[in-house]
């Protein structure tokens, strides 16, 4: 069975910052592409940010492009996003996606077979 499981979202003033957890267990990490979408309530879901097996390709959605980074840490198991001068319009629920052996595409099913996710991790961010 693989599991992941967000934490560090929470409430902030629009222009702090969070860091997001995703920790994954199960399977040697270093086998998913990894990465984070969100969705607020009546939204559909939203890509976030996508990282490669071993950190070499980023992708990152122009709605967050230059305030977002994610990272990985193959020894700890964890990919983390770190979100600086967040928004009213970044609150959502930010769910961790695990994709055994691939990329984690923008358009990516929630029903893909190859794909894991976690329950997800409230942000909020308040002007």
């Amino acid at each position: 069975q693989v599991q992941l499981v967000e934490s560090g979202g929470g409430s902030v003033q629009a222009g702090g910052s969070l860091r997001l957890s995703c920790v994954v267990s199960g399977r040697a990490f270093s086998s998913y592409g990894m990465g984070w979408f969100r969705q607020a309530p009546g939204k559909e879901r939203e890509f976030v940010a996508a990282i490669s097996r071993f950190g070499s390709r980023t992708y990152y959605a122009d709605s967050v492009k230059g305030r977002a980074t994610i990272s990985r840490d193959n020894n700890k198991n964890t990919v983390d996003l770190q979100m600086d001068s967040l928004k009213p319009e970044d609150t959502a629920v930010y769910y961790c996606a695990a994709r055994y052996r691939g990329f984690v595409d923008a358009d990516l099913s929630v029903d893909s077979r190859d794909t894991y996710w976690g329950q997800g991790t409230q942000v909020t961010a308040s002007s």
